[in-house]
Formats: structure tokens, C-alpha cells, sequence
């Protein structure tokens, strides 16, 4: 249903004006003589006139580039489109392009460490590192992996891989070794950076034990740089003596030769990212994104929709394993300083992130559904405890963020703060559905569609339908669709993965609505979709109401082969002393029962110690329902906590 509720947040007349998006609405009226009102009629125009703008936001948005060429739009077709197929260009180069003394970066670790580096440093630290990887061999189209932490070295290692047109792909050091040949056994590095150690949650991990066994296993790496993080740098060094083909970072830079830094150029689809599927159904599909799509997107997406500038300090909580790290990274290009945080948002205090907010002077914070949740979970009310001078946006994914989620931010962070859910994901490396300064912010509502997207909702006749729910798609060709997937030469596994419901049409996967106000309602994953007597239902509309019963910390919902139908089961986590009895399940009951239809209300509800999550906090229904159907689930290396699944085993619960 289309929420007609009055808007949480309404940015004034003063303040649109003096918006990027504005000024790109004013830009394209002027340019092709237009009388765009709004961002509905420019929405529309930018899918309409694609070639158009596409090639506007390349000028708009500054793009450094050694050619752009003539042609916009060549084949125009799903998969396979032609972008811009006569540029040539370094994605690199168009995040170096400040070189002065302003902070780029800054990194905080949970033991509290804080380091940073001004763009002027960047540039010659990359510099540097550039050097020796193209002494090591490292060449266009080589691919260049990171098991590292979110942190200064793992941005450096990045930009300097993709200044020579190699490719860069990455995981998170708390992935278990399986996960980690899983993805990087794929794509065959040449080179490997890695940490020895990183700290969460009050510990200190030791990765020591796992490069062994990649360096072991994986036949392509040549060398393993390895990043002091836990210890020392002496320390480090002596940590690994006697492992095969390691050296540690130092060490690896006193190999390069004195050269000045150069982008190679290269072609608008070369690629630039090999990032890695996190479901739980098989080996993560490996998905490569260009180097042009992915920049321009980014740029859309930071300058335009959330409004960035030099004077901007973004962050992002994230890890490298999530696109969101590839998100964050490319602020470079506006010129802002990202802060770098790693380690648990909770360690040492619920607060933690915004004493951070605060030091840092934080302007654009980034975060997850999960993270919201449970800061209000947890009795979090950042307003009373710290000033947040500077905070004018707030950023979430990962999953549909509750109304509940909404209304904590503007009653206990900030009054007044553009508040964007934000939604697209790995596939796409960005946004199809996302935030807006010059628009509104709904309870429950993801403010738009991106600019230049065509995002229809599709029922099951392939008819577009607005203020109705069905399946998200995208109906045009767009610059950041993957390239392709790593090892499949005949293109079956991406077009398999996007493209089966409707040929030419990017399916992505979601359940979803257009509201009247052109927000977009994401009920969740077409996959975990619930249907019970044949009726749909997206899980969030559940966990919504969920939400609202104090004692439940955390819940998950499936639907279970029942009869000839199925049966909705939810499995909640409960505060601590909290026990599940009669009272509290019609409590749950009756408050989901309110809200919705009786078809929502769960058959089950069952009380367990932990609900299993994707490293970047996702919680996965499929796998639940895979176990609890006796069915087996793959890729538990995906997961933060695989033994979180030994919980819905053999419920005796489910028996009757």
C-alpha cells in the first residue's frame, strides 16, 4: 500500500536550490531549451533521453578522461550494451584528481587507532605503490585480491591495481579460508594483500593461520604483501619468515622504482571490480563491473543524489567483503574525506559510531537497517548525548529499513537530517531505488528511482503497475550492468541470474511498490516472498510489526511446505532473560494481526539463541528454509555465523 502519510522531513525551497540535483535540473532546461518542473519530470526526461543525459552527467560530473568519443550508446541491449564505446579512460585517475592538502582519508580502528592522509599524500602514496606492483608484473587485466580490513593500505592497494588497468577484487579478513578460495580461487590474483591480524569486538584476530593456507592453495598469487594491522611492522616480518612467497609491505615498496604515477587508459567495459555474490544456494557467482559504469554511476550517485562535496566528510559502515566498501572508496572523486572505521559499531558502546560522528565532523553517515534496529533496540539516543553538527544525511541498506527505523532516526539522531534508504546492490555495484536532497522522506519509502534507471514494478503479466506490488525490474540498458560473470564464457550464468523472467529485461530479484509520490516500498527478495494460501507476501511487511514488540531483538521469516500450502514460521530472538511463553507469542501475534491481514499472522512462532547473517549483515530466509526443509545450503562461507543454521535443524516445532 502506498503510505499517504505525512512526510518525516521536507527540505525547504531555499534548500533545494542550492542542491547539486537542482542545479542539474536548471542545467538540462537550459541546455535543451526544457520546463522541468521537478525531479519527477527530470526522472523522466534522464530515462527517456538516456543517451542524452548520460552524456550530460560525463560533462556535469567532471569525468578525467583521455577521450570520450563521439558515440554515447552503441547496441542497446540486455545484456551487452555499448556505452560510450570510443572512451578511453583510468578510474584511478578520476579519484586522484584533487592533489592538494586537504584529508582524503581518515582511519579509525576499533582499539583506537586513527590515522590519516591528505589527498596530496594519496596521491604519492599510490604513487609508490604502483611502482612495485608494475615492477611484480602486475599488468593490464591481471587481477590483484585484498584480505584486509577497512583501512588506509586497502584504499592504496586499490587505486594503485586499477591506475594500471588491473583488476581489483576483495573479501573481509573475518571470512573463513573456504570463503576465501571460494572467490579469489576463482579469479587467480597475481598479487595478494593481505593483513596478519585485525581486532573486533575487544579481540584481536590472527589471520596468520589462513594466509598459509591461501598461499597453500592458491597456485596464482606470486607474492603476498602482508599488512601490519595487529602488530608490528618488525614484528610482521619476523611473523612470517618462513612463509612461501610473502614479504611484508615495506619490504614489497622498496622494490619500486623511482617513476612518476600514470593511469593506463582503457576502454569504458574494461574491468575494474570482481565482486562476489553472497547468497547461499551454490559457489558466489563472481561479477565483474566496468571501469566507466561503475565511476559514472558513483558519481551520480554521490554528487546528485546525496548532494556531495569537497567540504563533505563521508562514512560508511562497511567492510571490504560489501559494495559498499566500492561505494565509499569513490567519494574520492568529489574531493570529500572519507573516514575508514573497522572493528564492531557496538565495541565499546552503542555510541561508539557517533562519539566518532562527532570527532570527526561527520556530514554524510552511512550505515545498515540492522545497525538502526539495533541502536534503537539497544535505547541509543544520539540527539540527547552528542551535538552531530554537521550531520545532513543519513544512508541505509542491506535491507528494507522499517518505519519503525525511520521514525527512531528523526526522533532520537537528528530532527533534521535527509534520511535515505537506499537500495540496488552487489549486482549493479550502486543504487536502483535511493536518496534524494531535494525530495521528501516517507516512513518506509526509499525517497526515488536513480536518475537515468527505467525502474518499472512488473506484475506477473510483464505490465508495469504503479501503488501495486511485484517485481522490481529495470526495462532499459544502464552503463553500471556487470560486464559479465568471471568463467562463463557462454554468458548462461549471467543471463540466467537476471534476464529468465523477461528476455531483455534486468529482473533484480525484489518485491516491490511505486508509490503515488514516485517513492519505491521494497518488501524484500522475490525469493523469500511468503505465500500462504497463494497469496504473496514480502517478509518486511512481517519483521515491521515484528519490530514493535520490545522484547524481540531480532527475528527471521520463512514460509514452511505444509499440507498442500504453506505455513508462515517466525523464529525470534528474544532480550536476554526473556522467555518465549503463550502471552508473549499472542503478543506477537496480535500486534502483526493489527497491522496487516490474518494471512501474515505466523503459524509458528519459535524462540532461538541466534538467526544466521551474510558477512555484510543480511539475514538469509533461503538458508533457513533450506534447513529447515532438510535441504542442504551451500556456501556457509558466506555467512558471519554458519552455525547459527545447526538452530532450525529438526525442530520438533515444525513437526506438527
Amino acid at each position: 500500500m502506498s503510505n499517504q502519510a505525512l512526510p518525516l522531513w521536507q527540505p525547504t525551497a531555499e534548500a533545494i536550490a542550492s542542491t547539486q540535483m537542482d542545479a542539474f535540473r536548471r542545467h538540462i532546461n537550459d541546455k535543451f531549451s526544457l520546463q522541468l518542473a521537478d525531479y519527477a519530470e527530470l526522472y523522466q526526461w534522464s530515462v527517456e533521453e538516456r543517451e542524452h543525459f548520460w552524456a550530460e552527467l560525463w560533462e556535469v560530473a567532471g569525468v578525467v578522461a583521455e577521450t570520450r568519443g563521439e558515440r554515447v550508446l552503441g547496441a542497446d541491449v540486455m545484456p551487452g550494451a555499448e556505452w560510450f564505446p570510443d572512451a578511453r579512460l583510468n578510474f584511478a585517475e578520476n579519484l586522484l584528481r584533487y592533489r592538494d592538502d586537504k584529508v582524503a582519508l581518515v582511519e579509525r580502528l576499533e582499539n583506537g587507532r586513527r590515522r590519516q592522509l591528505t589527498y596530496a599524500e594519496l596521491f604519492e602514496r599510490v604513487g609508490t605503490l604502483a611502482s612495485a606492483l608494475d615492477a611484480a608484473g602486475v599488468a593490464k587485466g591481471d587481477r590483484v585480491a585484498g584480505f584486509m580490513p577497512n583501512i588506509i593500505d586497502t584504499v592504496v592497494a586499490m587505486l594503485a591495481t586499477t591506475s594500471l588497468g588491473a583488476i581489483w577484487t576483495s573479501c573481509s579478513p573475518d571470512f573463513g579460508i573456504n570463503g576465501v578460495l571460494d572467490r579469489f580461487g576463482q579469479v587467480q590474483p597475481k598479487i595478494l594483500f593481505a593483513c596478519e591480524g585485525y581486532f573486533y569486538n575487544g579481540k584481536t584476530i590472527d589471520s596468520l593461520p589462513r594466509l598459509e593456507q591461501i598461499v597453500a592453495q592458491i597456485e596464482s598469487i606470486e607474492q603476498m604483501v602482508v599488512v601490519p594491522v595487529a602488530r608490528s611492522a618488525a614484528d610482521t616480518a619476523e611473523a612470517i619468515a618462513g612463509l612461501e612467497r610473502a614479504v611484508v609491505l615495506d619490504g614489497f615498496l622498496e622494490t619500486a622504482p623511482a617513476r612518476a604515477l600514470t593511469f593506463v587508459q582503457t576502454e569504458f567495459n574494461h574491468p575494474l571490480y570482481i565482486m562476489y555474490s553472497s547468497g547461499t544456494t551454490g559457489v558466489p557467482k563472481c561479477i565483474v563491473h566496468g571501469v566507466g559504469g561503475t565511476l559514472l554511476q558513483h558519481l551520480k550517485e554521490h554528487q546528485l543524489h546525496t548532494d556531495m562535496r569537497r567540504d563533505d566528510t563521508l562514512f560508511y559502515f562497511t567492510t571490504c567483503g560489501w559494495m559498499m566498501w566500492n561505494w565509499l572508496v569513490s567519494g574520492l572523486a568529489c574531493g570529500a574525506t572519507l573516514v575508514l572505521f573497522d572493528g564492531s559499531p557496538f565495541y565499546p558502546a552503542a555510541q561508539s559510531l557517533w562519539d566518532m560522528a562527532d570527532e570527526e565532523n561527520i556530514s554524510v553517515f552511512g550505515t545498515s537497517a540492522k545497525y538502526i534496529a539495533a541502536l534503537e533496540k539497544d535505547g541509543c539516543k544520539p540527539r540527547e548525548s552528542h551535538k552531530l553538527e554537521k550531520l545532513r544525511a543519513v544512508l541505509s541498506t542491506g535491507s528494507p529499513l522499517a518505519h519503525e527505523g525511520f521514525r527512531y532516526v528523526y526522533r532520537d539522531i537528528k530532527e533534521d537530517v535527509c534520511l535515505s534508504s537506499i537500495s540496488g546492490g552487489t549486482d549493479i555495484i550502486s543504487c536502483f531505488a535511493l536518496g534524494n536532497p531535494t525530495l521528501p522522506v516517507y516512513a518506509g519509502e526509499l525517497q526515488c528511482r536513480g536518475l537515468g534507471m527505467a525502474v518499472e514494478v512488473w506484475n506477473d503479466d510483464g505490465k508495469a503497475v504503479a501503488q501495486e506490488k511485484g517485481e522490481l525490474v529495470c526495462a532499459k540498458s544502464f552503463p553500471c550492468m556487470p560486464i559479465s560473470f568471471w568463467n562463463d564464457p557462454d554468458g548462461s550464468k549471467y543471463h540466467g541470474a537476471y534476464f529468465d523472467s523477461w528476455p531483455g529485461v534486468w529482473a533484480h530479484g525484489d518485491y516491490a511498490e511505486i508509490t503515488g509520490h514516485g517513492g519505491v516500498i521494497i518488501y524484500g527478495r522475490s525469493d523469500a516472498v511468503l505465500n500462504p494460501g497463494g497469496v504473496r507476501i514480502g517478509t518486511a511487511e512481517i519483521y515491521r510489526q515484528v519490530e514493535k514488540v520490545e522484547e524481540v531483538l531480532d527475528s527471521i521469516c520463512i514460509g514452511q511446505e505444509w499440507g498442500d500450502d504453506v505455513r508462515v514460521v517466525l523464529f525470534v530472538v528474544l532480550r536476554e532473560g526473556v522467555a518465549l511463553d503463550e502471552a508473549l507469542t499472542q503478543k506477537i501475534r496480535t500486534t502483526i494481526r493489527a497491522n496487516t491481514t490474518p494471512r501474515h499472522v505466523p503459524a509458528k512462532v519459535i524462540q532461538v539463541a541466534d538467526i544466521p547473517r551474510t558477512i555484510s549483515g543480511k539475514i538469509v530466509e533461503l538458508a533457513v528454509r533450506n534447513v529447515v526443509h532438510g535441504r542442504p545450503v551451500k556456501n556457509q562461507e558466506a555467512l558471519a555465523n554458519p552455525e547459527a543454521l545447526t538452530l532450525f535443524e529438526n525442530l520438533p516445532e515444525l513437526q506438527t
